[in-house]
């Protein structure tokens, strides 16, 4: 299990470089254009939008362009916060933890949460679903990605800055089954390969749930 101070670190350190290298990469994924333009036209009128992990705030953004104008980005790095309210002065910014989300229950109409748990051992991920189901609405929708595998891959360098951070694949069967046991039903669960050239050579899922 990754400690919460390993994350924050990580991410406040390298925040301004992350910004700089992801906040055009949307524009080289049409898969994940496609999946998010209909996320917002869905959701865009079911209240707010929660989206954890947000970063720099480029997918925030997209959503919001697209529509789903009540949305909060909210990352556990202040770093990363600061990046993406100077990035996005238009849309709402805060500092929050997935393992134990601030807000009431059934606060949020829709949550995203993209390469979000990606930090997370499996039993992390567990409490992670377990709190963005309890915040959503009734039948709140939750679109989600993650690098698809079964390893653990330790990183010390993000381009010339020195970190300490873990990153966990996990094999799209085994979330499936631990959504079921979290209190969500699967819309649409999807696999692609990288795109050469533009990625880290993983295999890439995305799944959209509901909440029962």
């Amino acid at each position: 299990m990754q400690s919460r101070e390993k994350i924050i670190k990580c991410y406040n350190g390298t925040a301004d470089n992350y910004a700089a290298e992801r906040i055009d990469e949307l524009s080289k994924k049409h898969l994940d254009r496609l999946l998010l333009r209909e996320f917002a036209s869905k959701n865009k009128d079911k209240g707010p939008c929660a989206d954890f992990g947000c970063g720099p705030g480029q997918t925030t953004k997209f959503l919001y362009d697209y529509g789903l104008k009540d949305i909060i980005g909210i990352d556990i790095s202040s770093g990363m916060n600061n990046v993406a309210r100077e990035l996005f002065p238009e849309i709402k910014f805060e500092i929050g933890d997935l393992l134990n989300i601030s807000y009431p229950s059934n606060y949020f109409g829709s949550a995203l949460a993209f390469y979000s748990i990606v930090h997370f051992a499996y039993d992390q991920v567990r409490i992670a679903f377990s709190e963005v189901n309890r915040v959503l609405k009734e039948r709140g929708q939750f679109l989600f990605s993650f690098h698809v595998g079964n390893e653990t891959v330790h990183f010390d360098k993000a381009g010339d800055v020195e970190v300490d951070v873990d990153l966990f694949l996990f094999p799209i069967e085994q979330i499936i089954e631990l959504l079921h046991q979290t209190g969500f039903n699967i819309i649409d669960a999807l696999e692609r390969h990288p795109y050469e050239g533009t990625e880290w050579a993983t295999r890439r899922a995305y799944i959209w749930t509901e909440k029962k």
